[in-house]
């Protein structure tokens, strides 16, 4: 079983020619095309190859550090309003002791 890598042209415009998979002296079992469309090579997955270009993985990876810094933020507000409301809490509590209803006399 083998799969063809169509000619293609790279990141920096340069024409990359086709080539078959696997390749020689590679892995035997990296017999489909691979990659983006700007960048090929073989694997051994048949689902690995994205019609877009390598730069669109960028985007989704500067999407996926916005969001999770977004919800860092939202997070880390979360803690710190809790431990301010348990701080008001204990502090504002009556500092008298108990009564015991028992009034104490010296005999």
């Amino acid at each position: 079983m083998s799969s063809e890598c169509s000619p293609y042209l790279n990141a920096d415009q340069v024409l990359v020619s086709g080539f078959s998979c696997p390749r020689a002296g590679g892995d035997a079992r990296a017999v489909f095309c691979c990659g983006f469309q700007d960048v090929k090579y073989c694997c051994d997955d048949p689902h690995s190859f994205f019609p877009y270009e390598h730069s669109y993985m960028w985007w989704l990876s500067v999407g996926a550090l916005v969001g999770l810094s977004i919800a860092a933020v939202v997070l880390f507000a979360f803690i710190i309003t809790v431990c301010v409301l348990c701080y008001l809490f204990i502090s504002t509590k009556p500092r008298s002791k108990l009564d015991t209803g028992l009034s104490l006399q010296m005999a």
